[in-house]
Order: structure tokens, then C-alpha cells, then sequence
């Protein structure tokens, strides 16, 4: 069905886009009903709007220091601490322009749209990020992140994005993004169930946190200490047993956190505690049925919905996945091996062809997850991880052969409770957020109707 917008010369004289992409019908609605309530444009409303840092590369991030928000970091509201690296304090003087506190936005300039409100005291972006200092006597940071993240923030940000590859929001139409103005007290209300959705939020990360402790303490991790080897030898017998020649496979890191275990934990390989090790086909994508979970889905731990394309149907009724199973990444660096347990009931899914499925009858998928991501699963990965830097892949019949501790019920239970309380508190979280949201697109279309 042809749709069109029929609009006056006189909204065209002057105009910054005449592209009718820029004037599609959903686009005029959306803006018409936010100037319906008293506005103004995103940049009569920040003090600063600047592109974040560009200059620093990959090799310089640094695992302590100051926060470094990259697009991927930049959430629906809050933003996602998952993947989250660092630089170095006070390495490049340009980086004092961008530093962003708590109570400051990030919006993505690159790719895709998005918003969050920081909830760090000293934190910094990357260049595919616009770092905001808003105007507080103007409006509520807090209101104007929730505000970005309903239908109506989305459709203006949206809208001012240009390009067809890598489209991108420029800092001077993102200036131009109209937002309604509301009464303080409800700023405030916003407000409220912004940090009431981060504390549950911080909770479910201290269930995770505890999981991890708990599992590394019953593995003696929290113990031990390991020297980097200057140098090491492999027996000609393990090259023909392996059929490996490459000399990270036999980096002895993972033997040597063997030797230092707890004399009574025996190991056993994987395989032999699964019932089902498999990865997953190219799908045949469709516009709507399964969702396909692929390596950005699968973080570690925890499973994300967000973005998902679809496929018809599975490709075998084997690869549908099941609830209980445990999903792993086996392609690309810094994605290889992260692990999640599908615990969920809503939602039927299937696997593309870099993600394997795990099924166990005797380890729960929570501790099995855990366990995987813990240092135990992080060195074998390591080690039977095959290809080049640019395409690392790890393999079902490689995955059955990582040693695994079969833990006592109680640990394996306690592991689980403390993953279903961290779902819990998440879910809070999340449902706080659609509150806010709901509560900001009400007020829009209330004065529509008025």
C-alpha cells in the first residue's frame, strides 16, 4: 500500500532536509503530538553536546580506570555495564571536553539510535557517542533519557539520522529534536522510577557477583596465583594425540590451574555429563516466527532479546532450542565461548550457526553457565580455540572436551537460586523502565487529545 505525506511549500522554504525519507507520515504524527505540549529544541536544553574521543584505539583500553562508554555500552535508559572496558586517567588532555557525571546523557551518533542517563561519577565516551551535559534548570536529565526511549523521543532521533550503510546523527540535527516540556513534580515521579529501576538493577548484578563468588570459593580460585610461564614444551606424543600444531593450543595455564585445585575435585570432560552438543545451521531468515539468537545475544550469563531477526522454523527440530539448555558463542574474538543458560518460558528460539547448544541432565544450566565463565572455561577456551585472530572458532566435538567439575547438588542449587533472584530483580528493573516510558507517552497524548 503507497503511502504519502502532502506538505505546504511553506514548510519546505528553509528546510535543512527536503528528502522524503525525512517526511514520512508516522515521522509528521509523532512531532505534531510532542508540540502539542510546551517544547523546545534538545539544544536549547544542554550546555554541552560533543562528539566523544576519537583518537583512542582498541590496544589502549585499559581493565582499570575511567569507565569508557562505547555505542554498544548505550542502553534504553540505563546504560549496559556488559562489555564495558577502560582507559587510562588523564592519558589525553581532549578527554576533560567529553567527561561525563552522573546525571549526564549519552546518545549513539552512529548505526542506531539511543540514549542513556550516566549513573557514574567520572566516566568518558567513545567517538560513535555525543556526550550531554543538560541544562537542569531547563529539564530533568532523568525525565529527558526516558523521554528519548519512548515511541515519540525515538521517532525525533530517528528521523534526523542520514545515510543508508552506517547512518548517523550529526551534532547539529540532534540539536534540532523536539521534546515536551512537563511539570516538575512529574520530572520528579520520572526521576523515581529511574533509580528505583537501577537499584534493582544493581541487585541483580550483586546475584550474579555472588554466583561467581560462590562458585569460585568451592573451586579454590579465590586462592590461587599463577605466574606467567617465560616458556613451555609440548611432548611430540600430545601433537599426535591432539593433531594440533599451533602453540597456543598447549600453553599450559589451564594444567597448571589443574594442578592447584583442591585434591578432591575431580574433573571429568564435558561430554560425558551432556546429552545434547550440537551447533546451530544458518537459518533462513523470514519477517516474523523463531527468534534467531546469535554471538550478541548470548552475553555472559544472561541472554538478551533485543534486535533479534527471525526464521521461519529451525532448520532440524533438534536445533529448536529448549528451556534448561546452555548456549555458547563459538565464533569471534572477545565473543568466543561467552556462555548463558536459556531459562526462559516466553519465548520459543533457535541458534545461527555460531552459537552450539548444551543440554545436561546432571548440571543445572545455571552452574553449568557459570562454571564456563569462570576461569576454568575462559582457559580452555583459549586452548581449543582454532583459526586466525580474525576468525576464532570453537567446535562441539573441541567443547566435549573441556574438563568440568560436576559440583555437589547444594552448590549447583544455590547457584541456580541466586540466577533466578538476579532474573527477578532484572525483570524489575526493566519493568520499572516501561513504567516511566508509559507514564511520559501518556502525558504526550493526553495533550494531544485535550
Amino acid at each position: 500500500m503507497a503511502v504519502w505525506s502532502e506538505i505546504s511549500t511553506s514548510d519546505l522554504v528553509g528546510a535543512v532536509r527536503l528528502d522524503a525519507e525525512f517526511w514520512q507520515p508516522a515521522y509528521l504524527e509523532k512531532e505534531k503530538a510532542v508540540r502539542k505540549n510546551e517544547n523546545a529544541s534538545l539544544g536549547a536544553l544542554v550546555s554541552t553536546f560533543k562528539k566523544g574521543i576519537f583518537y583512542i584505539l582498541a590496544k589502549e583500553y585499559a581493565d582499570s580506570g575511567i569507565p569508557f562508554y562505547r555505542s554498544s555500552n548505550v542502553g534504553a535508559i540505563l546504560p549496559k555495564e556488559d562489555g564495558i572496558t577502560f582507559i587510562t586517567e588523564n592519558k589525553h588532555q581532549e578527554e576533560y571536553k567529553t567527561a561525563l557525571e552522573k546525571g549526564d546523557l549519552m546518545m549513539v551518533k552512529t548505526g542506531k539510535s539511543g540514549a542513556s542517563v550516566v549513573l557514574k561519577e567520572n566516566c568518558n565516551v567513545s567517538q560513535d557517542v555525543i556526550a550531554v551535559k543538560v541544562r537542569r534548570d531547563r529539564v530533568n536529565p532523568y525525565y529527558l533519557a526516558v523521554y528519548l526511549n519512548t515511541h515519540f523521543g525515538a521517532s525525533e532521533m530517528n528521523r534526523w539520522f542520514q545515510g543508508q550503510v552506517q547512518p548517523n546523527l550529526s551534532l547539529e540535527d540532534a540539536r534540532r529534536i523536539w521534546v515536551p516540556l512537563i511539570e516538575k513534580s512529574v520530572e520528579q515521579e520520572i526521576e523515581q522510577l529511574v533509580f528505583q529501576s537501577s537499584d534493582a538493577k544493581h541487585l541483580s548484578e550483586n546475584c550474579y557477583t555472588k554466583a561467581q563468588q560462590l562458585l569460585e570459593s568451592a573451586l579454590g580460585l579465590d586462592k590461587l596465583h599463577f605466574d606467567k610461564p617465560v616458556g613451555y614444551t609440548a611432548q611430540f606424543s600430545q601433537l599426535e594425540l591432539s593433531r594440533r600444531f599451533d602453540s597456543e593450543h598447549y600453553y599450559p595455564a589451564f594444567d597448571n590451574l589443574i594442578e592447584q585445585l583442591p585434591k578432591h575435585l575431580q574433573l571429568a570432560p564435558l561430554g560425558t555429563l551432556l546429552t545434547y552438543c550440537q551447533r546451530g545451521k544458518q537459518p533462513v531468515y523470514f519477517e516474523a516466527g523463531l527468534p534467531v539468537l546469535n554471538s550478541k545475544h548470548i552475553l555472559e550469563n544472561k541472554i538478551t532479546l533485543e534486535g533479534n531477526r527471525y526464521a521461519r522454523s529451525a532448520p532440524a527440530p533438534s536445533l529448536q532450542i529448549q528451556y534448561g539448555d546452555v548456549l555458547i558463542n563459538g565464533t569471534g574474538r572477545g565473543t568466543i565461548g561467552r556462555t548463558a543458560p536459556y531459562l526462559i518460558n516466553e519465548h520459543q528460539a533457535i541458534p545461527d550457526n555460531h552459537v552450539t547448544i548444551l543440554r545436561s541432565s546432571r548440571l543445572d544450566p545455571a552452574y553449568l553457565s557459570f562454571y564456563l565463565n569462570a576461569l576454568p572455561g575462559k582457559l580452555q577456551v583459549d586452548k581449543y580455540q582454532r583459526g586466525s585472530s580474525g576468525q576464532l572458532e570453537l567446535y562441539p566435538f573441541d567443547i566435549r572436551k573441556f574438563q568440568v567439575w560436576e559440583a555437589p547438588q547444594s552448590i549447583q542449587l544455590e547457584i541456580r537460586r541466586l540466577y533466578e533472584q538476579a532474573t527477578e530483580n532484572a525483570k524489575q528493573s526493566r519493568d520499572l523502565l516501561e513504567q516511566a516510558k508509559t507514564r511520559v507517552e501518556q502525558l504526550i497524548e493526553a495533550a494531544v487529545q485535550a
